[in-house]
This record gives structure tokens, C-alpha cells and sequence, in this order.
């Protein structure tokens, strides 16, 4: 077996360009499935964020398919259109590369907060597709287990933030000050609902859209006004800064609809959302200053959080080698249940010579042999996991293959 994996992000393609490789829930899904299908693949799970797509793999050792040229086929795109925007990575590199992504590591806010949430997320939705395999489960959470004690013990300047809280610092080094500003969010999901939060932090009076059609059952941030999707560009016009972050396949602002405003000042827009929600021409016309979410990039560095980072790898060795500690024995599992089982039944042919002999109730004889099969278990399977994790790998199958021999005959 071998684990592979593909990916294109934010270090090494514009947002058009990993516009054309994100997947919506649905489409992932589709996508999934018609991996799965695919002779060779064992199980798959596909992460697809604003600043990254990453398709996972988990393969027979001899597959020769290109996950690759899967992705290509399944978004109708020339393979040799896009080649340089991807990274392929297999089995150890894979392995390592999870650990480090979902601690937010290798993130464009550096430990951000969400990236947690969206490994966790696509894990769920691969296996409600019946699309995941024990491999590629175990990974994942244990991605994630490690990325919490990241969390937990390692402390980050820039730890608990998002690209909205970068874009917020990005202004006010240039010495825009949001207090008392108005703002308009366009879009009331997971993302708008944080740039909303993180907009009234800043002092700012805030307005989010929401769909007229969800607009009885939908709740919006604490101390922020709401309109109709519908009327965003009515209020424009009386916004100093407007953000979008929505899924929608079309644009939420174009440039024709902005100049039907009439706009009088100069406003700032920040589009967050993959594909685009703002028309990029929008950043043409006079008095608008448009940024989409790769201008927030962080490529600061210090010897403080050169230490995080040590101490993070730290951490996520740990991690690394206790997955491997899994996986490497995950086939022997079998053959040691297999080995206790024999164990137990030759001890229970050794003590049943001595509770024949010992007066007692059958039904005690009986409660006293169950427990006793219990504890003879217990300490099989403590000798043969403690030799796991303490001998090398070849060493450790060398001695469940004596231990096999023991019982052959």
C-alpha cells in the first residue's frame, strides 16, 4: 500500500488559477466517487479551501494511475496547461506534509485557526461518500491530534488569526483606522461570519447580507445590521470598505454594477472568496482600491517564532512516528489476535488440570475461567505491543513470526 497526494495553494498559483481546481461539497464529493471507482485506489479524501485543493490517495503498491491527470479529466483541463502549479507527494513526504498543514503551519496566516476545522471536514465528507479507507482515517485524525497540541502548547505572534485579521493589520500599518467606519459583508457563511466578528472588533459599524429566501432562520454576528443579498448595491454607496466571502459560482459585484452606483467616495473592497466573488476590472475604476486574498501574504520572520517552529516539528515528530507505529503493524494485527487467541487457549488446557481439582461451583469455576481468559489476554497483548515498540520494525515482525511457529503444529 502507499499513500499519494496532489496539490496546487496560494505559494504556487494565482487565485484564478486555483479557481479552476476548487471543488464545491457536491462536486467533491462527484469527485471522490469517481476515483474511488478507479482499480488501484483504495481510498481518497479532497481538501478544497480558498488558498488551497489537495486531492489524497491512498493506493496498491503497484498502482501506476496519475492523480494528476485524474484531476485534469475531472475539470476538463489540458494536463499540460497546469503541471507547474502542482506538487505531488508521496508516502513519508505525504505523510509529513498533513501533519504540518493542519497545525496551520504551512498556512498563509501562520497557525491559523481554521485549517484545523477544514482537514477535519473533508475526512467527514470522504467517508459519508463511503470514500476512505482505515489508512487514510487513522492519518487524518492523527493529523489533527497533532495540530491540538500544536495548538495547545506552542505559542505563535500570529496564532488565532485569519486572513481578515491580517487584511485589518495590512490597513492600519498604512493608516487606515476602522473605527466608526461602515462595512458591508457580503455573505453570512463561516468566513463572512468572522469578518463580520472581526470588523466590529475593529470598531467598525458593520452591515452583513444574507439571502432573502434563509432570511427567517439565519443568525448573524452579535451587534452587526443585515440587508438582503439583494440590496448590497443600494448600500454600497454609504460603505467606506465592503467584503465578500461567499461560494457562489457568479460574481457578487461586477464593474458594470458598480458604476450604475454613483459612487461619490473612495471605498475599499476585499474579495476572500475562490473562485472570485469581485470582478478583478472593478479594481479599474477611480476611487477603489481592490485586494482579493492573496495580498495578505506573511513573509515576516524572527527568531521567536523560528523557536515555535522547532518546537511545533517537535511535537509533530512525535505524531509522525506514533502513525507509523500504526501503520507499520496495522497487517500484523490479525496474525497477533491470532497468536492470543492461541495463547489463551493453551492456558486455559494448563489451568483447567488444576480448577478441576479445586472445589468450587461450577458457575464460579466458570466466572473465575472467564476472567482469568481476560487477564491471560491482557498480558499477551502488553508483551507482544511492548516488543512493537521497542524493537525495529524487522525485528518485531521476526518475533510475531516465531511466536506464529509456536503454534503451528
Amino acid at each position: 500500500m502507499s499513500i499519494s497526494m496532489i496539490g496546487i495553494d496560494y505559494s504556487r498559483a494565482s487565485v484564478d488559477i486555483r479557481a479552476q481546481f476548487s471543488f464545491t461539497k457536491k462536486n467533491a464529493v462527484a469527485a471522490l466517487e469517481h476515483l474511488k471507482q478507479e482499480e488501484g485506489i483504495l481510498g481518497c479524501v479532497l481538501l478544497s479551501t480558498c488558498n488551497r485543493m489537495e486531492l489524497w490517495a491512498s493506493t496498491q503498491e503497484d498502482w501506476q494511475g496519475s492523480l494528476y491527470d485524474f484531476l485534469c479529466r475531472e475539470k476538463g483541463k489540458e494536463p499540460a496547461d497546469f503541471r507547474e502549479y502542482f506538487v505531488q507527494r508521496i508516502d513519508q513526504e505525504a505523510v509529513e506534509h498533513l501533519f504540518y498543514l493542519t497545525s496551520g503551519l504551512k498556512s498563509q496566516i501562520l497557525a491559523e485557526d481554521q485549517i484545523i476545522t477544514q482537514v477535519k471536514e473533508a475526512l467527514a465528507l470522504s467517508r459519508e461518500a463511503y470514500c476512505t479507507d482505515n489508512v487514510l482515517e487513522v492519518l487524518f485524525r492523527k493529523a489533527v491530534t497533532g495540530a491540538k497540541r500544536v495548538k495547545t502548547e506552542v505559542t505563535f505572534s500570529r496564532g488565532n488569526s485569519s486572513v481578515i485579521h491580517q487584511a485589518i493589520e495590512k490597513l492600519k500599518e498604512q493608516g487606515y483606522d476602522l473605527l466608526g467606519k461602515t462595512c458591508m459583508v457580503i455573505g453570512n457563511g463561516e468566513m463572512g461570519k468572522v469578518t463580520a466578528m472581526a470588523l466590529r472588533e475593529a470598531g467598525a459599524k458593520v452591515t452583513v447580507t444574507v439571502r432573502q429566501y434563509r432570511s427567517g432562520m439565519v443568525t448573524i454576528p452579535p451587534g452587526c445590521d443585515r440587508i438582503n443579498y439583494g440590496e448590497r448595491v443600494e448600500f454600497l454607496p454609504k460603505c467606506d470598505l465592503a467584503v465578500s466571502a461567499t461560494a457562489s459560482p457568479n460574481f457578487t459585484l461586477t464593474r458594470e454594477l458598480l458604476e450604475q452606483t454613483g459612487l461619490t467616495k473612495e471605498l475599499i473592497l476585499i474579495d476572500l472568496a475562490v473562485p472570485r466573488d469581485m470582478e478583478p476590472a472593478i479594481g479599474e475604476l477611480p476611487g477603489i482600491t481592490l485586494y482579493d486574498i492573496d495580498s495578505f501574504k506573511i513573509t515576516a520572520d524572527s527568531p521567536a517564532l523560528r523557536e515555535s517552529m522547532e518546537k511545533a516539528g517537535g511535537i509533530l515528530a512525535e505524531e509522525i512516528a506514533d502513525f507509523y507505529s500504526w501503520y507499520q503493524g496495522r497487517d500484523l494485527i490479525p496474525r497477533i489476535q491470532e497468536i492470543k487467541a492461541e495463547a489463551v487457549e493453551d492456558f486455559n488446557l494448563r489451568i483447567m488440570k488444576i480448577l478441576r481439582k479445586t472445589p468450587m461451583e461450577d458457575t464460579a469455576r466458570e466466572e473465575l475461567l472467564r476472567a482469568m481468559d481476560h487477564a491471560a489476554g491482557n498480558v499477551v497483548n502488553k508483551m507482544i505491543f511492548g516488543l512493537r515498540d521497542f524493537l525495529e520494525p524487522k525485528e518485531f515482525i521476526s518475533c510475531v513470526e516465531g511466536l506464529e511457529r509456536l503454534y503451528e503444529e
